[in-house]
């Protein structure tokens, strides 16, 4: 059976390495201004992956431009859902205007990454994709309560796994704080998504195997090095017999 897989990143970030991803990727997550960017780099952005024939998609985030959308705030859930719809709306209105409808959804830092566990943020988040539009896709990890949300709520998911970060036997990432988060080697990171893909494993760094599903990968755009990073991996893959491709909506 041929493999086919979604490569992903976020842009839009001012990361500064955009165009160049944009060549690699076959889905972008955009900033939608909470965490960064404006309209103005959210029309950039989309133009650029309607060019490039990538798939677009809002990137909200916590309202948290100081700390890059990574701090964990609590917040009411109902001011998470306001404040989800309004970054979408947003978005989903300057896509329209350049004529490109949007694929999907990824929240962005420490919003998914709380999102992940707590049952009711994640539940905000999905009712304000579909209020939004109920055909977005939603980009989460497998198993998650921010997948499983999502299927409440009837939206279609693309379960995520993560190329450049190492994960723990709990099926969750290392946090960035510690020096192992991050894994720098594209051969090795395309070896072990190859895995992933065929075996639905991952080896965690306390050295025990993992299931994963993964239907899209993520390289995150602000890592040093993403483009070289983001090139060998898809190099990796595809010599592999894996077609990049991003998902479409079945809604």
């Amino acid at each position: 059976m041929k493999l086919s897989v979604d490569l992903n990143a976020d842009l839009g970030e001012g990361s500064g390495h955009d165009t160049e991803l944009f060549e690699l990727i076959s889905s972008a997550n955009i900033a939608t201004g909470f965490h960064a960017g404006d309209s103005d780099t959210m029309h950039t952005a989309i133009s650029a992956a309607k060019k490039h024939g990538v798939a677009a998609g809002g990137h909200p985030s916590f309202f948290d431009r100081e700390n890059f959308g990574r701090k964990e705030l609590k917040l009411p859930n109902e001011e998470v859902f306001d404040a989800v719809a309004y970054q979408l709306g947003i978005f989903q209105a300057i896509a329209s205007a350049l004529d490109v409808r949007p694929n999907h959804v990824k929240p962005h830092g420490a919003l998914y990454n709380m999102a992940v566990r707590d049952e009711k943020l994640a539940d905000a988040i999905a009712r304000a994709i579909a209020s939004v539009d109920p055909k977005l896709i939603l980009f989460a990890p497998d198993k998650s309560e921010l997948a499983r949300a999502g299927e409440a709520h009837g939206l279609q998911i693309a379960r995520e796994i993560f190329a450049d970060r190492n994960y723990l036997n709990d099926g969750w990432l290392v946090l960035r704080t510690r020096p192992d988060a991050l894994l720098h080697d594209p051969k090795e990171a395309a070896q072990r998504v190859l895995r992933m893909l065929r075996e639905g494993k991952v080896r965690s760094v306390e050295g025990s195997d993992v299931d994963v599903r993964g239907e899209t990968i993520c390289v995150h755009g602000d890592t040093p090095g993403a483009v070289e990073f983001a090139r060998e991996l898809r190099t990796q893959l595809e010599r592999e017999g894996v077609k990049i491709s991003a998902p479409k909506s079945l809604r």
